[in-house]
């Protein structure tokens, strides 16, 4: 049976639904803005200002941007680190998550409480430095990888997500004769597929738009990844005479920025749609408490 609603309740739902599509539209439309600059001539945002169409589609920008040298190679170095950085942190992540999960591990509330302490409290940047130098990572890509390799929010995440999964799975899996490493991979893990997906995303974009680690340990361009590239540009009011050369036809700053934010924003944006069914669950059944 249908049930009923009263006045009251569709008076409501009819307000929050207004709500919800005027924070939708705050929220899109400076990105829409972005999009649309990018393919605009600079005379139809100056004179237009609130902009909802483009003035056709022009790709000087776009091409402006990919003159560029450095943006090829950044590209390829944001693949490596948000690619090889995420699967390093998976590995470590769902490992150490494994280990606390385990109710017969001596100390086990003592070392995840270790854990949790660093999320109030860390070194700080010089000792972080000071590690990276005599590591010798400094001007190498490890250095925007391994030191921020495990995010104990995430570790925390993936424990409890672990202790949610029965017992009994293990129990019935050591009758059958599977070792603990068969029942993590065989059981365990093919169980723990939204919750690796959701934080896996939660990883790729943390590395994807990290460019502070590269201002501290990367001294050398050809190593910047597309965050650093981007700042460059949004920092630099004069672009065509700092990253072009003097061949480059003439395209307004303002439009290279706009194209340089997408070409940096929506590969990453692309990821989305394909872990957004896991993402929701990933996060609820990873937040029960352990």
């Amino acid at each position: 049976m249908k049930i009923r609603r009263t006045p009251g309740e569709r008076v409501f739902d009819w307000f929050n639904n207004i709500f919800m599509l005027l924070i939708l539209v705050v929220m899109l439309y400076p990105f829409w803005y972005v999009f649309v600059g990018s393919f605009s001539s600079v005379g139809h945002l100056i004179k237009n200002g609130f902009v909802l169409w483009p003035d056709g589609f022009h790709l000087d920008a776009y091409q402006q941007v990919f003159r560029n040298s450095l943006v090829p190679t950044a590209y390829v170095n944001t693949l490596i680190v948000t690619a090889g950085g995420t699967l390093i942190s998976m590995v470590l992540t769902i490992m150490g998550a494994y280990v606390l999960s385990l109710r017969q591990l001596p100390g086990r509330t003592g070392i995840t409480l270790f854990f949790v302490f660093t999320m109030l409290f860390n070194g700080g940047l010089v000792p972080t430095y000071l590690v990276v130098v005599q590591l010798g990572m400094i001007d190498h890509l490890w250095a925007l990888i391994l030191p921020g390799a495990i995010n104990t929010y995430n570790l925390i995440l993936m424990r409890n997500f672990f202790q949610s999964v029965p017992e009994a799975l293990y129990e019935a899996a050591s009758i059958d004769g599977e070792t603990m490493l068969g029942y993590v991979f065989h059981i365990l893990l093919p169980l723990s597929g939204a919750a690796i997906a959701t934080i896996a995303l939660f990883y790729a974009v943390a590395y994807w738009n990290d460019y502070f680690k590269s201002l501290i340990y990367i001294r050398s361009n050809r190593l910047w990844p597309m965050q650093t590239v981007l700042r460059q540009v949004l920092q630099t009011a004069q672009m065509n005479t700092l990253m072009y050369d003097d061949s480059a036809e003439s395209v307004a700053p303002e439009t290279l920025k706009d194209a340089m934010i997408m070409v940096t924003v929506v590969p990453i944006l692309v990821v989305y749609p394909f872990v957004q069914k896991y993402f929701v669950k990933g996060v609820m059944v990873g937040s029960l408490k352990g």
